[in-house]
């Protein structure tokens, strides 16, 4: 193959600006298949509200399109022919099917010499390679309708394998000179086919087609509002909402508004939706059962719900539930019950809902389910109900719901003190959720990586994360991650000593209310509020706080939050009294998952125990939570463990592993002291973190400090020994 500078991009490829938001950056890049020139035109004529992310991004370039299709008209007509027959092979639809064209049709394939030699595609044992996806597009879009006709003929008449139907009615619709409602039949049931089979990007392109093909508007509406929800579960949100725009499927722009817009008008649209199912009939739903719409689109509500932190809405949604006769969400009604202080009836229905995990199943119900097992304290329940979730996803092809998933799943996975394995996990799927337009649900990922941050002892990526989580938090009233970004920040400073700041964060938390804070999150804070008002001195709410706290975790019988409470009740009780209500907690504990937690009550209780002057049992509590805080990579805890070991006169042993590079690096720095090493830049690493620039500059330099380098050059050789 013979290679050139390709004239129409240049020796360089732009940046993007840096003002542009993380979720446009990466769904712009995604819509310029990586093409960073595309992406830089696209990027330039975006509006107002393509900026902030509501409205979908412009589909192709036409700049860099009108340049590309004069290099493919410079061809000769043989060669433009071939490449035709190949691009419609690919192009919107991958058929597999060009050499069976070629063999069919007895074409020369010695033209494709001249493509190649222009730098525009190659021929291959497998078929053509374009240059790019720009090319393909451009040698697709430059034919006549009739040449497009007669190759996408000649495609469906060599495409009769085993499993191929699908892909042959595509060609057959794609030929198709006008409306036809036996084609539009024949391509319904080949999306259907290929639904079945969790190819929805497939069945988005057959019902698109079979949508032009329609005679009838109220069909052609239903059809486009079908390709749209098929496009939503294959992750192409900006497709799903330019489909949605040429409908009035309000219930479709519910769900997306619950993923990317306003959750309050989210679950305003998504409950009237349920309600219209239920009393109309079948919608493009996960289901076109009406009765399952409603449910599902009634699960969805409830989600809008959480999201906000507004859960007198959980208590609308479920009188609307009950006036249809709908049997809802088991999350539902038991978010309703725990609002209105029902805690007996709020367990049993979180548990009827916790129930539900087993193998397989709707992911919606299996991530309520984890949900539900999160409020009852059951975190191994939680982390095997959210996996499930993803893989049942998965394995439907319904990649849009594999990272809200973990976004649940990340709650079990820090409060079992797992930070640093989950943080990678969390990454990925925050990549996810903005590659599929979800910018809602990877703010709450943002949330849980700040969350991360503050237990493994980052503190700049901890304040970054947080803050642009709560930043698009309540300009889109999210209370959720909005309370959980503030959580995470009240976290970092009860765990370096900033007790007066951690106490009036987590006392705003217990001020909850719609798009601010999250009653969940409040639930979550408490032991920790307690901790922090204790050290100031002021407890007056921080007992009432403790009080409901101490209700719940008696109602639900949790291991974890019984051993929290008494972890509390020791915090605000004194001397022998003290001493038994953290023996408590730490028997309650050793019933539990949450193993972190259960180090910080052996660090509380070590130093209470000095205070008391019990050494021997001060000294081996404490050696305890230190080990432990080491092995989580909580460096602050560790440092808090250590401080009280000296205060007793315990030599204490360096920091664990000072020889050794992981041990010297917080999480972050080692993930970025490794993809320098590499050999990335720091605005490459940036990209790959989810992080500022100057985030990755600072990191580097704290990375040099430590290992006692000062160029990359050390660094390189410093991982290599290891």
């Amino acid at each position: 193959m013979v290679t050139s500078v390709n004239p129409v991009r240049g020796p360089a490829q732009p940046e993007l600006g840096p003002s542009l938001p993380e979720g446009v950056r990466v769904r712009i890049l995604r819509t310029a298949h990586g093409d960073r020139r595309a992406a830089a035109e696209l990027a330039s004529a975006l509006t107002e509200r393509q900026l902030t992310g509501l409205d979908p991004l412009p589909a192709q370039p036409p700049v860099l399109l009108r340049a590309y299709r004069q290099e493919v008209r410079a061809l000769p007509d043989t060669t433009r022919r071939l490449l035709l027959l190949a691009a419609a092979d690919q192009y919107p639809v991958d058929t597999h099917a060009f050499l069976r064209a070629v063999t069919a049709a007895r074409l020369d394939t010695r033209p494709l010499v001249t493509a190649e030699v222009a730098g525009v595609a190659h021929a291959t044992a497998g078929g053509v390679v374009f240059r790019d996806p720009w090319t393909r597009i451009a040698a697709y879009e430059t034919a006549s309708v009739t040449d497009r006709r007669a190759v996408h003929l000649l495609l469906a008449r060599v495409l009769r394998g085993e499993g191929e139907s699908p892909r042959r009615s595509w060609h057959r619709g794609a030929a198709a000179l006008g409306p036809s409602r036996r084609l539009a039949a024949e391509l319904r049931a080949a999306a259907h086919t290929a639904r079945t089979a969790g190819d929805h990007a497939l069945a988005c392109a057959l019902v698109e087609r079979a949508a032009a093909l329609s005679p009838e508007p109220s069909e052609r509406a239903r059809l486009l509002a079908r390709a749209a929800a098929d496009a939503w579960r294959c992750g192409d949100a900006d497709r799903a909402r330019r489909l949605v725009a040429a409908t009035d499927d309000d219930a479709l722009g519910g769900l997306l508004a619950l993923r990317a817009g306003n959750a309050t008008d989210a679950f305003d649209a998504l409950l009237t939706a349920a309600a219209r199912y239920a009393d109309d009939g079948p919608g493009p739903a996960r289901t076109d059962h009406p009765q399952h719409a409603a449910v599902h689109f009634l699960a969805r509500a409830t989600e809008a719900a959480i999201y906000t932190g507004d859960l007198r809405r959980c208590r609308e949604a479920a009188a609307v539930a009950d006036r249809l006769g709908i049997v809802p969400p088991g999350t539902l009604g038991g978010l309703a019950a725990a609002f209105e202080g029902r805690y007996d009836d709020a367990r049993d229905l979180l548990k009827a809902a916790a129930g539900r995990c087993g193998p397989g199943g709707d992911p919606t119900l299996l991530i309520h389910s984890g949900i539900a097992a999160l409020m009852l304290g059951d975190h191994t329940a939680a982390a095997t109900a959210t996996v499930r979730a993803a893989a049942s996803a998965r394995a439907g092809g319904d990649g849009v719901t594999v990272p809200q998933a973990m976004e649940f799943r990340a709650y079990a996975d820090f409060w079992t003190g797992r930070p640093r394995a989950a943080e990678a996990a969390t990454l990925e799927a925050l990549r996810q959720a903005y590659t599929t337009g979800q910018d809602n649900g990877a703010c709450h990922l943002q949330a849980a990586l700040a969350m991360f941050a503050a237990v493994t002892g980052d503190e700049d990526v901890c304040r970054e994360r947080a803050e642009a989580a709560r930043s698009y938090a309540l300009a889109r009233g999210l209370g959720l991650p909005a309370a959980l970004a503030l959580f995470a920040l009240a976290f970092l400073d009860l765990s370096t000593g900033r007790f007066a700041a951690s106490a009036a964060r987590l006392r705003a938390l217990a001020g909850f209310g719609p798009g601010h804070g999250h009653r969940a999150i409040r639930h979550i804070a408490t032991p920790h509020y307690v901790e922090a008002a204790v050290r100031t001195g002021d407890t007056r709410v921080a007992r009432a706080a403790h009080a409901d706290y101490d209700h719940w975790a008696r109602t639900v019988r949790s291991p974890d939050d019984l051993a929290l409470s008494a972890r509390c009740r020791a915090l605000l009780a004194s001397g022998a009294e003290a001493v038994e209500h953290y023996r408590t907690a730490l028997d309650l504990h050793a019933s539990g998952t949450r193993d972190f937690e259960r180090a910080r009550t052996e660090l509380l209780f070590g130093g209470a125990l000095r205070r008391l002057r019990h050494r021997t049992e001060a000294r081996d509590r404490l050696h305890s939570a230190l080990e432990a805080f080491e092995h989580f990579g909580s460096p602050q805890c560790a440092a808090a463990a250590r401080t009280e070991l000296r205060v007793l006169g315990e030599p204490v042993s360096p920091v664990r592993g000072a020889d050794d590079l992981v041990a010297r690096l917080t999480a972050q720095q080692l993930m970025v002291a490794r993809m320098a090493a590499d050999g990335a830049t720091n605005r490459e690493i940036a990209a790959r973190l989810l992080l500022s620039p100057r985030t990755i500059d600072h990191h580097l330099r704290g990375v040099f400090a430590r290992l006692g380098i000062r160029s990359r050059i050390e660094l390189v050789r410093l991982l290599g020994e290891r």
